[in-house]
């Protein structure tokens, strides 16, 4: 990780993410080209939608407390996020592909 101080470290699932300093948690994983990054009951992929904390579809776990609002919560160094505990881990299975090619 660099020493850029106009830059935030933190991770998503274990893996890197970073923005500029104090860009939201939910600009961070879009720039890692992260378009959803949890899934609703009925499977539907979610990521930030309205951006200004209202719809609650890019809700995160971040550094154990859940509920959090990505388009909200800036980053900040060191930050563990997690996908809330809502994503179908069976998900990605390649029924989507069948699916999607019917």
């Amino acid at each position: 990780m660099s020493a850029n101080p106009n830059r935030v470290h933190a991770t998503f699932e274990g893996e890197a993410i970073e923005a500029a300093a104090g860009a939201s948690v939910a600009a961070a994983l879009l720039a890692s080209d992260r378009i959803a990054w949890r899934t609703t009951r009925d499977g539907a992929q979610r990521g930030l939608f309205c951006g200004i904390g209202v719809c609650f579809d890019c809700l995160v776990e971040i550094d154990g407390e859940s509920g959090q609002r990505a388009c909200m919560i800036p980053l900040q160094e060191g930050m563990r996020v997690c996908d809330n505990g809502t994503r179908d881990t069976t998900a990605d299975t390649g029924a989507d592909a069948e699916e999607a090619a019917q």
